[in-house]
C-alpha cells in the first residue's frame, strides 16, 4: 500500500491510497475459507460447498469490505505519522476518483480531499493592548441596594386608615343579585389585599379612608382584571374563576402599612450575621459597593471575553477551506439541508476559527483542566441547582453525590471542560496583554454591548 500528499494549497490537499493485490489477497482467502466452512447451502453438506461457489457469492462483498478496513486503518495510520492536523474528515475527491470495477480489478486507486488546520499565528504579550471596561459604582446603585435591604427587612405595622400604600386584611362573602349573602356562596376570610393592586380607580378610591370594621361591596373581577390572581386571593378553582361574575361584601378587619427596617446595628446583623463588622451606616454603604463591584466585574470580564475573542481572530486572519468544509457539513449532516447548511455557516467558521486559536493558546501556555476542577464545578452547578428552590443550607456529600451524577454524563462532562478550558484561555490573555483599563457608566455600558 502506498499513500501520497499532493498540496493544493495551504490548506487543502489531496491524498491518494494505492492498494495492491498483495495488500488484500491474504484477508480475502481467509475470509472465503471461513465462509466455506460455515455456509448453510441448500444440496451440500457444511464444509463441502465448492470454492468457486462460495467465491462467486461472496468474493466481492468480503473484497470491499477488506479493501475498506484497510483505507480506514491506513489513512488513520498515515494522518498521525505524518502529523497532519485536518479539519473534519477526508472526502472522496469526484474528479480524480477512478473507477472501480470489483469483478476484474486487482490494484485499485482511491483519491480523497482533505483540509489541513491552518497556522495560526497570534500575539500575545504585553506589546498587544487590550481595553478593559470597568463599570463605575454610582450613588443610585448603592441607595437602590439599601433600599432593598431596608424593604427585605421590613415589616407590616396597623394602621388607622387605609391608604393607597397600604394593605387589608378582610372577609369576602359572595352577593346574589339582589345583594343579599349567597346561601353556600365564596366566603373566604382574612385574605390579605394590596390597596395598589387594584386596577379600577372608582373601587380604589372607595377603599380609601376607610377603617377597620367598615364594609365595602364591590366585584372583584372588575377590581383586579386577573382571573388567575382572582383564582388565588378567592381560593376557588380556575374554572369557577372563570366564570365568576357578582358583587362581594368586604368585612375590614385590619389595615396593616408597611414599613421599612431602620438603618441600625439590628438590620447590619441580619444583613451579614452576628459578627459583622459592619457597624455604621457608611460600612454598609461600603460594603455594599463591594458587592456590586464584584457582580459588575462579572459584566466586565464578559465584554473582555467577547472583545479578546473578535481581536484576536482579526489578528490571526485565520484562512480556513470554506468549499470543502461545506461538503463535509452536507455529508456528516444528512437530516440538515444545503440551505440550512448555508445559513449557519458564518457561525460555524467563527466558532472553528476561535477554536483553532484556543488550541494554540492552551498549547503555547500549557493550560490543562484536571478531574478536581471539573467536579469542583460540577459540585457548584449542583449548588445552583438547589439554590433556585431556595434550598442553601446542602450537605457536601450530598452535592458530590449530585456532582456525579452530573459528570457521569458524557455530554455534560464535555461541556464543563470547554467551558473551563474556555475560562482558563481568556485568563491567561487577560494576564498576558497590557489592558488599557477605562471607567464607564452603567448606562454607558448597556449602550455599547447593544
Amino acid at each position: 500500500m502506498n499513500i501520497t500528499k499532493e498540496n493544493i494549497d495551504t490548506v487543502n490537499a489531496i491524498l491518494k491510497v494505492a492498494i495492491e493485490k498483495a495488500d488484500y489477497e491474504k484477508p480475502v482467502a481467509d475470509q472465503l475459507k471461513e465462509y466455506r466452512q460455515k455456509a448453510v447451502i441448500p444440496g451440500f453438506r457444511p464444509g463441502k460447498v465448492p470454492d468457486g461457489l462460495i467465491r462467486r457469492k461472496y468474493r466481492i462483498p468480503i473484497l470491499v469490505e477488506e479493501v475498506n478496513k484497510l483505507l480506514s486503518k491506513n489513512l488513520s495510520q498515515y494522518l498521525f505519522d505524518e502529523k497532519l492536523n485536518i479539519l473534519g474528515e477526508p472526502l472522496p475527491n469526484e474528479e480524480q476518483q477512478k473507477t472501480i470495477n470489483w469483478e476484474t480489478d486487482e490494484n485499485f486507486e482511491f483519491a480523497f480531499d482533505i483540509a489541513v488546520a491552518p497556522e495560526i499565528n497570534i500575539s500575545i504579550g504585553k506589546e498587544n493592548e487590550f481595553k478593559f471596561y470597568k463599570i463605575a459604582v454610582s450613588d443610585e446603585m448603592i441607595n437602590q441596594q439599601v433600599e432593598m435591604a431596608q424593604s427585605q427587612l421590613g415589616k407590616n405595622v396597623p394602621d388607622d386608615e387605609i391608604k393607597e400604600n397600604t394593605s387589608v386584611k378582610g372577609d369576602f362573602v359572595q352577593l346574589n343579585d339582589s345583594g343579599e349573602e349567597l346561601e353556600d356562596g365564596i366566603s373566604p376570610k382574612d385574605v390579605l389585599i394590596a390597596i395598589d393592586r387594584i386596577k379600577d380607580d372608582e373601587i380604589k378610591n372607595n377603599f380609601i379612608g376607610k377603617k377597620s370594621g367598615d364594609v365595602i361591596v364591590f366585584d372583584p373581577v372588575k377590581a383586579f382584571e386577573n382571573r388567575h390572581e382572582l383564582k388565588h386571593m378567592l381560593n376557588i378553582k380556575q374554572d369557577e374563576a372563570d366564570v365568576l361574575n357578582s358583587n362581594f361584601k368586604f368585612t375590614i378587619n385590619e389595615i396593616l402599612r408597611f414599613e421599612k427596617a431602620e438603618l441600625n446595628e439590628d438590620l447590619f446583623k441580619k444583613l451579614y450575621g452576628e459578627e459583622t463588622d459592619v457597624k455604621s451606616v457608611d460600612d454598609l454603604r461600603n460594603r455594599i459597593k463591594q458587592g456590586i463591584e464584584a457582580n459588575l466585574m462579572i459584566s466586565s470580564n464578559r465584554k473582555f471575553a467577547l472583545d479578546a475573542h473578535d481581536k484576536l481572530v482579526e489578528q490571526a486572519n485565520v484562512t480556513l477551506p470554506e468549499a470543502f468544509l461545506k461538503r463535509w457539513l452536507i455529508a456528516i449532516n444528512k437530516e440538515l439541508t444545503a440551505e440550512q447548511i448555508e445559513n449557519e455557516f458564518e457561525a460555524f467558521i467563527g466558532d472553528l476559527k476561535w477554536q483553532l486559536i484556543k488550541d494554540v493558546v492552551i498549547k503555547e501556555n500549557g493550560i490543562t483542566v484536571t478531574s478536581e476542577e471539573t467536579k469542583s464545578f460540577a459540585v457548584q452547578m449542583a449548588w445552583s441547582q438547589y439554590s433556585q428552590y431556595g434550598i442553601y443550607d446542602v450537605p457536601d456529600e450530598q452535592l458530590e453525590s449530585f456532582a456525579k451524577k452530573i459528570l457521569e454524563k458524557p455530554e455534560e462532562n464535555e461541556r464543563i471542560n470547554k467551558r473551563l478550558y474556555e475560562e482558563k484561555v481568556i485568563q491567561t490573555v487577560k494576564e498576558k496583554v497590557t489592558l488599557q483599563e477605562t471607567e464607564i457608566s452603567q448606562e454607558e455600558f448597556n449602550e455599547m454591548i447593544k
